[in-house]
């Protein structure tokens, strides 16, 4: 039977239509891929100067995209490419509150960054810990309703503490359903909540129920100005560090190689494991870097024994550099100091 012309107009239209909705429109879906790796010379001065020496030290990062059903199915069939809901990306967050968890992330890794950089290279610097950064509260934490995302916690019971590390060490050492009291600032009002501990899903431990992080000031004569722009999240700790350190000391470490990495720091100086480092391999790979430096971490038997096929982020890193046949040296790193002696035996 021979359409009308009219009919084959509606046809070529609707077909039209149907191929821009699914080159265009946004699905409720995101894409993770390799991202930017980010020279840090663009990002960090010291004492108001840049740095000129050879080589380089550069973060990478993972890219995020809303889903259309172009990219999804692009995605399917490309390596470091995947597809994750909006709760694998936010983790129940809204889209304000999650950007500000990276804004906060970001701020406490910077403030860590410089402290460690500045200890190793021994000059004086002040760190005022001002509380914990509320970044998520559990549906099922006595908390939850009490305590909003932003929220700085100041003390439990009234006591007060000097890192995240001790404030989780003294919730830990209570009792699962012991009441305690925390004391929080919101909107720069001093509050107070009173809950009982619960057990948490990922150690069994007691825990108020709410995912933190270091809310810090530091101060010091050595001037370090770190501009981050738009990035966010903590997992530039390490780079950071290294770059400030190698500015502060003038000691030129790199000998000229490209240096790419990953990995959070803590206030001892330790290395933490990040989401997303095969993409980062990736980015770092088309970059042309010469190093990577991977968090070695350990992962905890009983996590290990859940899943079985877990692999710490150096594992992953030396396997997406396998699959990519790069000739990037992957180097594994527990702390910061164990990046120094890999770049002072290098050198």
């Amino acid at each position: 039977m021979k359409l009308k012309p009219w009919i084959k107009s509606v046809i070529i239209v609707l077909i039209g239509l149907a191929v821009a909705a699914f080159v265009i429109v946004p699905l409720p879906f995101y894409i993770e891929a390799p991202g930017a790796t980010i020279n840090l010379k663009e990002l960090i001065t010291v004492d108001g100067k840049a740095d000129e020496s050879s080589g380089s030290f550069s973060l990478t990062s993972v890219g995020i995209r809303q889903a259309t059903g172009l990219l999804a199915v692009k995605a399917k069939f490309t390596d470091f490419e995947d597809i994750i809901s909006k709760e694998e990306l936010t983790g129940g967050a809204t889209s304000e509150e999650y950007n500000q968890m990276q804004k906060y992330y970001m701020e406490s890794s910077q403030n860590a960054a410089i402290e460690q950089a500045l200890k190793l290279a021994n000059q004086s610097y002040t760190m005022k810990f001002e509380g914990v950064y509320v970044m998520s509260v559990e549906k099922n934490s006595n908390f939850y309703g009490k305590l909003a995302v932003g929220d700085t916690v100041t003390k439990v019971d009234g006591k007060t503490f000097k890192s995240s590390e001790e404030f989780m060490k003294y919730i830990k050492s209570q009792e699962v359903g012991q009441s305690v009291t925390v004391t929080f600032l919101h909107a720069g009002e001093e509050k107070e909540a009173t809950g009982d501990l619960i057990k948490l899903s990922t150690d069994k431990k007691p825990g108020i129920g709410i995912t933190l992080t270091d809310h810090t000031e530091i101060s010091s004569d050595t001037n370090v100005k770190i501009n981050a722009g738009s990035i966010g999240g903590p997992s530039a700790g390490l780079m950071f560090t290294l770059e400030i350190y190698d500015q502060v000391t003038g000691s030129n470490l790199r000998q000229g190689k490209a240096i790419a990495g990953t990995g959070t720091i803590n206030s001892s100086g330790e290395v933490g494991r990040i989401g997303g480092i095969d993409k980062k391999v990736a980015s770092a790979n088309q970059a042309g870097m010469d190093i990577f430096f991977a968090p070695d971490d350990t992962l905890d038997p009983a996590i290990k024994k859940k899943y079985p096929e877990l692999k710490s982020n150096y594992e992953e890193a030396k396997a997406a550099a396998e699959k990519l046949d790069s000739k990037m040296k992957i180097v594994p790193v527990k702390t910061v100091q164990d990046a120094l002696d890999y770049l002072k035996k290098m050198s």
